[in-house]
């Protein structure tokens, strides 16, 4: 059963990250094509309507997701009722945000935003229609289906939006390939999941499910601001070109951290979930699952920190190079945020979303004052800030863990993960040393990769690193 549980959950693993990794991969490699034509303050633009766009996509969800997943004895008219539910706060939060558009210009002194809103917003309501389908998936674990819908939209409206950054259409390529990536996605899982709505909304499933769901949401709301209030902060008092380059730098580092936090999350909750009632595996489980993480994360994370000039000057030319600084630090911050996400998992997969929301609050009280002490300072040291509060939130959070799972302790989840965190340390400084004897880039860059991953899976083969041999033996069981 431990072997079969062990397979399942690597198999998983495996295709969520062809989901993530495949679909992103192709969307991370044209967005560089499309940087090179578009002009800093474009990403700008569209930037400043991130805060709006990402609390939007948490009141659509409600939490209601995490409920339905967490829920063992879910039924179709639990489907249903979410279902009617995200569209009716879709089509309101466009309604909304249509009406606010002109104000929101106001406040940027940007008068383009307005169009903008109009177009983007209807992003929403095509969200709403799709998120049974993908929770539905997520549980039964089929992330292989996901993959391929992924990869479908991705390539066809990222050819769309390469032909429109190369004929002029600047801001409103990134519009475009937003919309029809969505819609495409949309429609494929429609197709594919097999599954229709009933024309039934019950007010008891939905009481049941918001019980649980309102406090994610709650906890989600707060974090989504935080995240995005750096946009607006930045947007507001700085530049547009610094906002882009911000940006920018942000979404290079999101792409291992997010998906990768993604990727995990989506298979390890619904399995965590299944031994709820088993504290002492649940505990070997979450310390099993954030040290293979550290492994595969850390030295990722702080080798692009290493390798970030000649990646920025190679990549998206010179005048990117405002997010050099930038994105070396948000390395450091964001190669927490799987380790975070999967502490914090913790607590609602024994059903104390309540914990959850408290944490929530707490970190995001510490986070704000962090950010107001780090405004006056510039943009680097709001990223700088960002580094501090990874480990405030760690703290913070591992003192509720401890409440239901006595060795979720922050001390012993630092213990786990310091190896690994040295070595990843190690390479890092190896890597960035390299760069001053090359004075080629595409040296400087190919180099440092290369070196950068012998370096680490030599020494962990030396030191005997045993995330090492388990993935190993998980590869070699992966399809017997």
């Amino acid at each position: 059963m431990y072997s079969s549980l062990r397979v399942q959950t690597f198999r998983g693993i495996v295709w969520s990250s062809l989901d993530r990794f495949s679909a992103q991969g192709i969307q991370f490699i044209l967005s560089f094509i499309i940087a090179r034509r578009l002009e800093p303050s474009d990403y700008g633009l569209i930037a400043m309507l991130g805060i709006f766009m990402a609390l939007a996509q948490t009141f659509i969800d409600s939490g209601f997701s995490n409920a339905l997943i967490q829920k063992q004895e879910r039924t179709e008219v639990d489907y249903s009722t979410v279902f009617y539910f995200n569209i009716g706060i879709g089509v309101i939060l466009y309604g909304i945000l249509y009406l606010l558009a002109p104000f929101i210009a106001d406040f940027y002194n940007q008068p383009l935003l307005e169009d903008l809103i109009a177009w983007v917003g209807l992003n929403f309501v095509i969200y709403a229609f799709s998120t049974i389908q993908r929770t539905k998936l997520i549980i039964e674990l089929d992330f292989k289906r996901q993959a391929f819908i992924s990869i479908i939209a991705v390539v066809v409206s990222g050819i769309v939006a390469v032909w429109m950054a190369y004929n002029g259409y600047g801001v409103w390529t990134l519009v475009v390939q937003g919309l029809l990536n969505n819609v495409i996605i949309l429609i494929l899982l429609w197709f594919s999941a097999h599954w229709l709505p009933l024309w039934i909304f019950s007010k008891q499933s939905f009481k049941e499910l918001f019980g649980f769901g309102s406090k994610l949401l709650g906890g989600s709301i707060l974090h989504t601001i935080y995240i995005n209030i750096y946009t607006l902060i930045i947007g507001k008092f700085f530049s547009s070109i610094e906002l882009g380059c911000y940006n920018r730098s942000y979404t290079i580092t999101q792409y291992p951290s997010s998906n990768i936090t993604t990727i995990l999350t989506r298979v390890t909750y619904p399995i965590e979930c299944r031994m709820q009632d088993d504290n002492e595996r649940l505990q070997e489980k979450y310390f099993l699952f954030i040290r293979l993480t550290a492994f595969c994360v850390f030295p990722m994370m702080i080798g692009l920190a290493a390798v970030a000039d000649p990646l920025i000057r190679i990549v998206l030319t010179d005048k990117w190079l405002l997010c050099v600084p930038y994105l070396r630090i948000m390395c450091l911050a964001y190669m927490w945020d799987p380790i975070m996400r999967m502490t914090w998992d913790l607590l609602n997969v024994k059903s104390r979303s309540d914990y959850s929301l408290k944490s929530e609050i707490i970190k995001k009280v510490t986070a704000f004052i962090v950010l107001l002490i780090t405004i006056p300072l510039g943009v680097e040291m709001m990223c700088v800030g960002l580094v501090c509060y990874t480990f405030a939130d760690l703290i913070i959070v591992s003192q509720y863990t401890k409440k239901i799972l006595p060795r979720v302790v922050f001390l012993e989840i630092v213990k786990e993960l310091f190896p690994v965190l040295c070595l990843s340390l190690a390479m890092g400084g190896i890597v960035y040393f390299i760069q001053f004897l090359i004075n080629v880039l595409w040296l400087q860059l190919l180099s440092g990769i290369i070196i950068g991953i012998f370096f680490y899976i030599g020494i962990a083969c030396v030191m005997k690193f045993k995330e090492q041999r388990i993935i190993g033996e998980l590869l070699m069981n992966l399809w017997h």
